[in-house]
C-alpha cells in the first residue's frame, strides 16, 4: 500500500490541511486508470499546459469544467457502429474522466483540440493584494524621490 504519512507535518504546520489531503488522495489513487495519457508542461513561471491524447473524440464529445481548484475533463463514448465486422479492436473507444487539482489563482486560459490532442493552457494570476510588499519598520513612511526646483520649472 502506498501511504504517505503526513502526521508529523500536520503537527507543526497551520493552514496546510488542503495540501496534505491532496497528497494523501493522490497516493491512494496512484494505481488508477491511465487513460487517456497526458502530459503536464510548465511553459513559464506562471504558465502551464496540459495535453491529453484523445484520438477519436470530437469537440462535442468532450466536456471541460473548471471550478475552484479543480479541472475536470470528461470524454463521452460514441455509439458509432462500424460498417463491417471488426476483426480486431485496438483503439480505445471508451469514456473517461480525468481530474487535475489546481493551485490557488490558476485559471484555464484556452482549450483546443487538434490532431487528436486536447491542449489546455493554464495561467496563474496572483491578485495584486496577495503579491509581496515591502513593509516599513516602525511605521515609518517609505522614502520618496526628492524633486529639484529645476525639474519642476522644466515641467
Amino acid at each position: 500500500m502506498n501511504r504517505f504519512d503526513t502526521t508529523p507535518y500536520r503537527r507543526s504546520t497551520v493552514g496546510f490541511d488542503r495540501l496534505f489531503d491532496l497528497m494523501e488522495r493522490q497516493a491512494r489513487n496512484a494505481g488508477g486508470d491511465n487513460y487517456p495519457p497526458f502530459n503536464i508542461e510548465r511553459r513559464d513561471d506562471d504558465e502551464y499546459r496540459i495535453t491529453l491524447a484523445v484520438a477519436g473524440f470530437r469537440p462535442e464529445d468532450l466536456d471541460i469544467t473548471a471550478q475552484q481548484n479543480l479541472l475536470t475533463i470528461h470524454g463521452r463514448k460514441r455509439d458509432d457502429q462500424p460498417e463491417g465486422d471488426m476483426l480486431h479492436v485496438g483503439i480505445a473507444n471508451r469514456g473517461f474522466e480525468r481530474r487535475f487539482d489546481l493551485a490557488d489563482y490558476v485559471r484555464v486560459e484556452n482549450a483546443d483540440l487538434k490532431d487528436g490532442m486536447l491542449v489546455i493552457d493554464l495561467v496563474r494570476e496572483v491578485p495584486e493584494a496577495m503579491k509581496p510588499k515591502k513593509i516599513a519598520i516602525g511605521g515609518q513612511k517609505p522614502l520618496e524621490i526628492v524633486k529639484d526646483d529645476d525639474d519642476s520649472a522644466a515641467a
